[in-house]
């Protein structure tokens, strides 16, 4: 008789941890989506400042291409004042998308928080099954 109580509650003891288990993934699961939400939001916002670093240097080259090529045209041949120009705006572009790069490059993908919480929790699993 004490022996059949015993399988009942070990029985029960794994329902229950096969249970904990799966609402235990299922929460990892959420945690990682947030995660990665949270930096694909950051990773956006960088996009962003390369994109409009674009825009601006393409503006910037049209506008003053056309303005200090006419002026630097007064002193020195326009196709070399075009050069000028052109190289300058061109520089200023590059600048600010190595920015934009450079910070994209720095951003870590990995959902730090959940892997290690997946770490604790195989941790657990094991003493619960030892």
């Amino acid at each position: 008789m004490m022996q059949e109580g015993n399988d009942r509650s070990i029985a029960e003891l794994i329902t229950r941890l096969s249970r904990e288990t799966v609402t235990l993934v299922r929460k990892e699961v959420q945690l990682a989506k947030a995660e990665m939400s949270q930096k694909a939001s950051r990773v956006g916002k960088n996009v962003g400042f390369l994109v409009v670093g674009g825009v601006v240097a393409y503006t910037g080259l049209l506008a003053l291409i056309a303005a200090v090529i006419l002026v630097l045209g007064l002193v020195i041949p326009y196709w070399l004042s075009a050069a000028i120009v052109g190289f300058v705006i061109a520089a200023i572009g590059a600048i600010l998308v190595v920015k934009g790069a450079n910070t994209l490059r720095q951003e870590d993908p990995t959902p730090r928080e959940t892997v290690e919480t997946l770490q604790e929790d195989r941790e657990w699993l094991k003493d619960q099954t030892s």
